[in-house]
């Protein structure tokens, strides 16, 4: 009984202080981006240019999968079954 008064007391103050912390911290992010936005878009718009290039670059690492070579061993093995009579 006493759990669910002190529940109920808990719920009726409102948020608890890490959601108000985790509030006041994205407010602050928010409006700190904003201000470094503004006041740096000259730089920013300047870094939009490498973008593309910095895209190609990490699609061609990550996107490749490491290609793994193996010295054509894979078409090898294929092209032996089918010469070898069963």
């Amino acid at each position: 009984m006493q759990d669910q008064l002190q529940h109920q007391s808990n719920a009726s103050e409102g948020l608890s202080r890490n959601a108000r912390i985790g509030l006041v911290f994205a407010g602050f992010a928010i409006v700190a981006g904003a201000l470094l936005l503004t006041e740096h878009r000259a730089h920013v718009l300047g870094l939009l240019v490498w973008l593309p290039l910095i895209a190609c670059l990490l699609m061609h690492v990550f996107m490749h999968g490491g290609h793994h070579h193996h010295d054509g061993g894979h078409d090898r093995r294929s092209n032996d079954a089918k010469a070898r009579p069963s």
